[in-house]
């Protein structure tokens, strides 16, 4: 009968442990590896669609007016585009929480390909509008957005969030550029065939790179089942604690000024007297203040102040931009406020979705996400006719006077009210 020695066997049980640690450890590392691997592509997908789809945007207006649309048309083209994208961020939202992030992303860009497609053999006007069809899934930024959410803690999500403002300056800045470059030099339909192309490779992109995830179970137990298409559902998330006063505070407090910046194609020419040239200077310009802002600013507040202060902090100085667009008068006066007014806008949009996100189960932050992405679609559907009164029988000064009047009901609200959020700030 042989006896084992205790030092041994002592020896043998911590070689053990140690080796059992050293395996989670690496086991820890190459998760975290994959999880800033899928955020990264997240950013990448995100820049490319957003890069493509400003470059569109520059071409659209001669694409249209090369087809004999007239100014009238043009409206009703950008309306269309508009009530698609509104229509399709929830959906798209709801989407991607039943059959993951993944599948929605490949559904984005597959759409974008094909939305590209359409407008490439775009030799009619029926075919135009026809071409905007597939902008009702064509919701890259949201996807990204929904990624970041999933994979980030609740005190690292505003810091991740407000990255993507360095996606979408890029995709301002390039995408207005090239699209002008290839228009000049090449044609009206090469920046479409690009466009086709570099979709087609982002859709490559989220197959290849962006691995399947793990669903989070819902809190809600219908919603696994449920329709994707079901209002009901969607309308479900705004009864949370807290999330219809936020998404009020997020579709009002920056409404007249986006208002004025629907209008200001038209408002650079007739009050600033600038030419195109300058227009695109001013695009690039509001993109360097995105990426700079969004991408490095916001990012920094989010370490040092909770959510409920930047959230004030952000209404507070929309006031303060009303209030400098009542007075504007030259082009150098907007140059000076669209400083704080990218601050604002930045600010309000990523400290919003970090708390709605939040605000709702896990398993909805898709949903959620898709109905805070239907905000901008919105303002661009009414902004035409509502801007145009206001310019019109009012002057430019009347956006600056209705963003300050409701800056200040909104700043006295938040000040009153007690809308329950979870306190964090990112480490």
């Amino acid at each position: 009968m042989s006896t084992m020695n205790p030092k041994a066997s002592s020896g043998g049980e911590e070689e053990a442990l140690g080796m059992r640690s050293d395996t989670l450890g690496e086991s820890v590392c190459s998760g975290e590896d994959k999880r800033r691997q899928m955020i990264l592509v997240a950013y990448l997908i995100a820049t490319l669609e957003l890069t493509f789809l400003f470059m569109q945007m520059g071409v659209m207006p001669y694409l249209a007016k090369s087809l004999g649309l007239d100014l009238v048309g043009f409206g009703y083209l950008q309306t269309t585009f508009g009530i698609l994208q509104l229509v399709g961020g929830p959906i798209f939202g709801r989407f991607a929480d039943q059959f993951g992030t993944r599948a929605a992303l490949i559904l984005s860009c597959a759409s974008g390909s094909a939305f590209f497609l359409l407008m490439s053999i775009s030799t009619s006007i029926p075919l135009l509008f026809l071409s905007r069809l597939p902008a009702v899934f064509m919701h890259g930024l949201p996807g990204a957005q929904k990624v970041i959410t999933d994979l980030t803690t609740p005190s690292q999500r505003a810091d991740a969030l407000g990255k993507l403002g360095l996606c979408f300056g890029i995709g301002i800045i390039i995408g207005s550029a090239l699209g002008g470059v290839l228009s000049t030099k090449f044609g009206i339909f090469v920046p479409t065939y690009i466009g086709l192309v570099g979709n087609l490779i982002n859709t490559t992109i989220a197959m290849v790179w962006m691995p399947l995830q793990a669903k989070p179970k819902s809190d809600h137990c219908v919603t696994e089942h449920s329709n994707v298409f079901s209002i009901r559902e969607i309308l479900r998330l705004m009864k949370f604690p807290g999330v219809m006063e936020v998404f009020i505070v997020k579709a009002f407090a920056g409404l007249p000024a986006g208002l004025f910046l629907i209008m200001f194609s038209v408002i650079s020419m007739d009050f600033f007297g600038l030419e195109a040239v300058g227009s695109g200077y001013l695009m690039s310009y509001f993109g360097v203040l995105q990426m700079v802002v969004q991408g490095l600013v916001v990012g920094k507040l989010t370490n040092h102040c909770t959510e409920r202060t930047l959230l004030r902090l952000s209404v507070f100085v929309f006031a303060g931009v009303g209030l400098g667009m009542s007075l504007m008068r030259t082009v150098w006066h907007y140059c000076i406020i669209a400083v704080p007014l990218v601050f604002a806008f930045s600010t309000l949009g990523t400290i919003t979705d970090s708390i709605l996100t939040k605000a709702v189960p896990s398993s909805d932050t898709g949903t959620m996400l898709g109905i805070c992405a239907s905000v901008q679609p919105l303002t661009r559907t009414v902004g035409p006719t509502i801007g145009g009164v206001l310019y019109k029988q009012f002057g430019v000064s009347s956006f600056g006077y209705l963003q300050l009047i409701v800056n200040i009901g909104l700043f006295v609200y938040l000040l009153k009210s007690k809308i329950p959020l979870r306190e964090m700030k990112s480490k």
